[in-house]
């Protein structure tokens, strides 16, 4: 029992990291029916941003904040400005490619321009160890599952309780009648990509500790957290927490119950009984497209 309940616990914060990402893909999806297929290397490109920042002596806060500037101007409006906006209009088909080439571009970019080799990154937590009835939890799962958790909710929040996430929700439910209203839609849609910008840099906070700074970083979380999107709701963003901590926690358990060699596939496998069984996720709601 106790090894089951060390197994949930490291799940649970692995899968919170899947969750912020996956909120990515909803609230980009929600707002302006964009599905970015770059959305691990949106992680991982700030965390080498904040390492080569701290290696210029610039201190751990400031890095942070400095990056967390860099990837609003950079993952927010440069790539809404530079990528989806003029391929918007062909539908998309065109910003699924194009995004799925920008995401090996910047994984080549980063292994070829800075390092091919795994960068330590410093922890947000203490290293300090509880044990309780004979399970053990560090402060990384802890903090990583809370931060991830409260960060979830008040992006949630955000878009539920305040007027401008409201704006967010009229122009993501329905564009010219959002502008008829007077809601500035170019601005609402990119507080979306901001947000998610902002979302991403946290992750990256979260999981690079861990696993380590490396080029290809993005690849698996970027998989994990589109599959995490889909099984949760790809239109709701309290699907993305539900997903993430789904596939975070059955991962660890078929790695340690089944084989490790499994550990990767599991999030796929979900994934597939989900979409065979309620296409909209589990917490999806049913939507009808005029095509």
């Amino acid at each position: 029992m106790s090894d089951f309940l060390q197994l949930l616990m490291s799940g649970l914060a692995t899968g919170s990291i899947y969750a912020l990402a996956a909120l990515g893909f909803t609230l980009l999806w929600q707002a302006s029916g964009t599905i970015n297929f770059a959305q691990g290397e949106f992680v991982m490109l700030p965390a080498f941003i904040m390492i080569v920042l701290m290696q210029m002596d610039v201190s751990f806060v400031a890095s942070v904040a400095l990056t967390c500037a860099l990837s609003v101007f950079l993952l927010g409006w440069l790539f809404k400005r530079g990528l989806v906006d003029p391929l918007f209009k062909y539908g998309m088909m065109p910003i699924v490619v194009a995004t799925i080439g920008l995401s090996i571009a910047m994984r080549n970019g980063v292994r070829a321009g800075y390092s091919a080799q795994p960068l330590n990154f410093p922890s947000l937590f203490p290293e300090n160890l509880y044990h309780i009835a004979g399970v053990t939890i560090s402060n990384s799962d802890i903090g990583t599952f809370v931060m991830a958790l409260v960060l979830v909710l008040l992006t949630q929040g955000f878009i539920t309780k305040t007027v401008t996430g409201r704006a967010m929700q009229a122009v993501a439910q329905n564009t010219e009648s959002a502008a008829v209203l007077g809601i500035n839609v170019p601005r609402m849609i990119f507080y979306t990509f901001a947000i998610n910008a902002l979302l991403a840099v946290a992750a990256a906070l979260l999981i690079t500790p861990t696993y380590l700074a490396k080029f290809d970083m993005g690849e698996s979380l970027g998989n994990k957290a589109f599959f995490a999107a889909i099984i949760g709701g790809f239109n709701n963003s309290n699907g993305a927490l539900l997903g993430g901590l789904l596939v975070g926690v059955c991962e660890n358990l078929a790695a340690a119950y089944i084989s490790p060699a499994y550990k990767d596939a599991v999030a796929l496998l979900i994934f597939m009984v989900v979409i065979l069984f309620k296409p909209q996720g589990l917490l999806g709601r049913k939507e009808e497209r005029k095509v």
